[in-house]
This record gives structure tokens, sequence and C-alpha cells, in this order.
């Protein structure tokens, strides 16, 4: 069975000590982050910009994959790959040439992502699986933290990770993954888990998270 990878989201912790939190989960072996850029448009929400993904870069070496979800993302890939992400994800949703603007990331030499949405049919993706480094399943619609899972996703899980077994495709999910969920998630053979408020909203994040990635629960 696969070890169990948690790319803690960034927007769920406090960044007022951010230095602080980044190392809380560093500190326990994670070695990735998740920061998800909300435009106010795409999304109902708004978060932060490249310049706060460039202070990020200066305080930490772990991977950081940058989730756009913003209309347009093209516009901005430039900016977000200079401010430092390791892997740069924009939706199938909101793209209008989604060939081009994937290869044109690997042309940046960094990691190519696209996520699509809990109703999106995950068959879309088979013509891209060429230029894709992660697929990133949303299994909450984006926006906000904190929402339930949708329990659907997990036939998209299964499909995709069933589907892009001859391709090199890093699957992760985004949304509602807690200790009430991790473990159905993790059974579809998926390869990384985005968790926010499950990991950052625990007293003892040391402990939770060993609890995450445990596997008898």
């Amino acid at each position: 069975m696969k070890n169990r990878v948690i790319s803690p989201s960034l927007l769920s912790a406090n960044f007022t000590h951010l230095y602080d939190d980044i190392k809380k989960v560093e500190d326990v072996g994670i070695n990735r982050l998740h920061l998800d850029v909300m435009d106010g448009h795409f999304v109902p929400n708004l978060t932060f910009g490249p310049f706060i993904i460039n202070d990020i870069r200066k305080i930490t070496k772990s991977h950081l994959e940058t989730h756009l979800m913003i209309n347009n993302p093209h516009k901005y890939f430039d900016d977000y790959i200079d401010a430092g992400s390791d892997t740069l994800i924009f939706h199938y949703e909101a793209s209008k040439a989604i060939e081009k603007d994937l290869k044109y990331i690997k042309s940046r030499n960094i990691l190519s992502g696209i996520a699509i949405n809990p109703d999106t049919n995950p068959n879309v993706l088979r013509p891209y699986y060429q230029y894709l480094d992660y697929i990133l399943i949303m299994s909450v619609y984006p926006g906000f933290g904190g929402q339930s899972f949708i329990k659907k996703t997990l036939n998209t899980m299964n499909f995709l990770v069933n589907d892009t077994q001859k391709h090199n495709i890093t699957i992760g999910v985004d949304g509602g993954v807690n200790l009430n969920t991790i473990d159905e998630v993790y059974s579809t053979g998926i390869d990384i888990t985005i968790v926010g408020s499950g990991l950052y909203g625990a007293d003892n994040i040391k402990e939770r998270y060993n609890n995450l990635v445990s596997d008898d629960q």
C-alpha cells in the first residue's frame, strides 16, 4: 500500500504566524504545501497573489503546489511560476486552451497540473494525459474551506487512478478530507490529499498528522 502523502492547505494556517505554522507541519515530515489562489470571480472568495507565494518561497524548501482558482489563468502563469511555484494547477473549467496552457507550464520547467470540479466528467481529461504531471480532484466545490466531502467524487478518483496507470501522473484530492473521510479517499489509490482545517484545526498537529496517515484507524 502507498504511503499516505498530505499537502497541507496554507489557507487554514494562521497568516500572522505563517513561518511557525509551516514549520509545525514540516517538523512532522511533510515536505509539500498547497497554496489556494482565488480571485473572487471564478470562485466567490478572494485570497492571496504571487507576492505572498514569493514570501513563502523564502521561508521554506518544501514543494509548493499552487492551485489557481481564477479566471483566465494563462495570463498569470508567469507571475506564479516566477514567485516560486513547483507545480502550477489551473482549473479545466477556467481554461479555453488546455493543451496550450499545459505545454506552456511545462516549458517553464515546473510541473503542470489541472483541477476538475466535482461535477466535471473526468473523461474530459483523457486527451491531455501526456501533458499532465498532476490531476487535482475537487471533492468539494471550490471557494471556501471547511465544506463537507462529496461522496460521489470517489467514482472520479477510482476512474482516474485506473485510467492513468500508463502515465506518470500524480493524483491529488482536495476538499473535506479529514479523519472521517481519509480512509475512503486513499482506498481509491490516489497519491496525495490536501488537508486544511482537518490538520491545522487540531490542538496537536503532530498527533493529528499521525492519525491521518495511519491506515489502521
